[in-house]
């Protein structure tokens, strides 16, 4: 009998943020739907997990969150289908990282156990493969999540975490780099945050970093926080 290939992997792009360092813009454009070199910002994320072999994504929504499925459809366009996890809707705002993947894990693993790539809707990092391979690593791993890491920007000079000769994170060293806002992640890592809860993520990395299973993976492709006007417009004039 011939085994079934495994199903590619499913991926949450995170885009209910207020985007408040980015007003006026925001005021009536969510950050993700901005355009970046000819499309929407959040559509090179698109584009990039339809090429790597995803067909299901989730966008968890909660400012302008109306705008998203206006602008973006069923998905299918990419050869996707999209969910979409209106925190808005449901409770009021968005639920910060932890709280929106908690909310959307019936979509990202509906048997309870399927690894799952996030990546955030407001950075720009073409290149990235999002490879299934590294996907089906991961899964058969015994990691909770693995992070990509970039060089530090002059906004964030102190980075995030380092990486030891296992490939784990550590919060210490002297090569600290900082987190592109895109990685792989289990179930099991937000099993005890009840769905409707804003919660942020560092509590969860900490939890895994200190069972020694946070994985950690540097990422030197062109990668920019897209935080600031400053920063959006620097991408668009080819900066």
């Amino acid at each position: 009998m011939t085994q079934q290939p495994p199903a590619p992997p499913r991926a949450l792009i995170l885009a209910a943020g207020r985007g408040e360092r980015m007003r006026p813009l925001t005021d009536a454009t969510p950050k993700p739907l901005l355009p970046v070199r000819g499309q929407p910002l959040i559509v090179h994320h698109l584009l990039a997990l339809a090429a790597a072999g995803v067909r299901e994504v989730v966008i968890n929504t909660a400012w302008l969150e109306e705008q998203f499925p206006a602008a973006l459809g069923d998905g299918s366009r990419w050869g996707l289908k999209i969910h979409y996890s209106m925190e808005g809707r449901d409770h009021g705002g968005a639920l910060e990282t932890a709280g929106g993947i908690a909310k959307a894990l019936p979509w990202l693993a509906p048997q309870g156990e399927e690894a799952f790539w996030v990546v955030s809707g407001d950075v720009f990092l073409p290149g990235f493969p999002f490879a299934a391979a590294e996907a089906a690593a991961f899964a058969a791993s015994p990691y909770w999540a693995r992070l990509w890491l970039v060089p530090n920007a002059p906004h964030h000079p102190g980075g995030d975490f380092g990486i030891d000769a296992r490939g784990l994170a550590t919060r210490s060293g002297a090569d600290k780099l900082t987190w592109a806002s895109v990685g792989l992640f289990k179930p099991g890592l937000f099993a005890d945050i009840v769905p409707g809860t804003r919660l942020a993520l560092r509590p969860q990395l900490e939890a895994a970093l200190d069972a020694d299973r946070l994985a950690a993976s540097r990422w030197d492709g062109p990668w920019t926080d897209v935080g600031t006007v400053e920063r959006l417009n620097g991408l668009n004039l080819g900066a």
